[in-house]
């Protein structure tokens, strides 16, 4: 069997499968399982053409891998068919372990638990099944390999993983003020002792790349909708535990269940098998499926929430950089007894207030440029744009939602 395909991608055009081990991954129940998780999670209830998945997103991102590491051999870095082969399946599985609806319920699912950990058992069991091939992808992945670049250009900030979802969510979206310029940024790329540099003639380019980001995390990813979306669906799947909990009937797959049945940390994992297996199974299909029976669940809240989303009747929301007033939660909560008749102990189901981040740039984790001189330099230094040293400061805001039956 021909193992060494060629997929049409609407971003880039042909993606190539090099290497039999590669297609046989992409194979894999667990791998394909990604075709059921948005990469934006609940972002296209504000922009409708967001329906790309992690499983369009990973092989985007071993798609520019595997042209990074073509440019850097034709600048005479030194890289193996091994080494690119492990490269290649490190990118396209660093987001397997991705739960449904991407980042919006990472923290409820699994309180404490980090997507890249999940990531890295499912690699783990995936090499065991293909009888150690993918050993040098686990060492590039934990950062444990000798030559640093490779994991670089798996996880750091300006890792392959960011330039595609960037391109991709730009594309998808229809937000212009995140193009970067993905083909200049790969032809710019080197590495000098042992680590990943931009040469000076790409810095307008990283300048771009670095202000692109900041515009899509206001934009898109931390856009007052999707957020509003994201709070009652966290909130929609904490009523459902509790009341799983607390013994109540409440119908969902046999893969959500378990998870709502018990709190899942990384021991749990490790004590037992089937814990691996069952998330193996989730994605967005369970929880959608889950919430279109939970409209007529006896519970108010639970039905409530369900139909809210549904129907996209979605928390109204305040966004502010001043805290949200004390007087202002309790008005809320207030109007929520009222208008539904529920318990105060029930109110913050129906309600959410929090912090948001966007920090565009770490200056603590750097992106080196190698100037002409030789000289290494931070980007926010070779920048002559005070805007780079601007972004690098953390801005937060606040916010409080609510349903907009509830007037304040």
């Amino acid at each position: 069997m021909n193992k060494k395909k060629i997929i049409n991608d609407p971003v880039y055009g042909f993606i190539r499968i090099r290497s039999e081990l590669v297609y046989d991954i992409i194979e894999h129940p667990w791998f394909q399982r990604l075709r059921h998780i948005k990469q934006l999670g609940l972002t296209d209830l504000v922009y409708p053409g967001a329906q790309h998945t992690r499983f369009q997103h990973a092989l985007g991102a071993m798609h520019l891998m595997g042209r990074v590491l073509d440019t850097l051999r034709l600048k005479g870095v030194a890289i193996s068919d091994e080494e690119f082969e492990a490269a290649s399946t490190a990118v396209l599985l660093h987001d397997i372990g991705h739960g449904p609806l991407s980042h919006a319920l990472e923290e409820t699912l699994l309180p404490g638990v980090r997507h890249e950990s999940i990531s890295y058992l499912f690699m783990n069991e995936l090499n065991k099944q293909f009888t150690g091939r993918l050993d040098l992808s686990l060492k590039i992945f934990r950062n444990s390999y000798k030559r640093k670049f490779f994991n670089q250009l798996v996880s750091s900030q300006l890792d392959i993983d960011r330039l595609d979802y960037l391109n991709r969510d730009c594309f998808f979206t229809g937000v212009p003020e995140g193009t970067i310029g993905v083909d200049r940024i790969v032809e710019v790329l080197g590495v000098h002792k042992d680590q990943l540099v931009v040469e000076e003639k790409g810095i307008y380019s990283i300048e771009n790349l670095l202000n692109a980001r900041r515009l899509m995390y206001w934009q898109v990813y931390l856009h007052k909708t999707t957020l509003s979306a994201e709070r009652m669906v966290v909130n929609l799947v904490k009523r459902a535990r509790s009341l799983v909990q607390a013994g109540e009937k409440v119908v969902c797959s046999e893969a959500l269940m378990h998870f709502l049945k018990n709190t899942i940390t990384m021991e749990s994992f490790r004590e037992n098998k089937s814990t691996l297996a069952l998330y193996g199974q989730l994605d967005d299909l369970d929880i959608w499926g889950a919430v279109k029976l939970w409209q007529h669940h006896p519970d108010m809240i639970l039905k409530t929430l369900s139909q809210m989303l549904i129907q996209r009747k979605l928390f109204q929301i305040i966004l502010s950089s001043e805290p949200i007033k004390k007087s202002q939660l309790a008005a809320v909560r207030e109007g929520i007894v009222s208008r539904y008749k529920t318990f105060r102990s029930d109110a913050p189901y129906l309600l959410s207030t929090g912090q948001v981040t966007n920090e565009a740039y770490t200056e603590g984790q750097k992106i080196n440029v190698l100037m002409r001189s030789g000289e290494l330099l931070d980007i926010a230094q070779a920048s002559d744009l005070p805007s780079i040293k601007a972004i690098s400061k953390i801005v937060k805001k606040n916010y409080l939602c609510w349903p907009k039956t509830v007037s304040l």
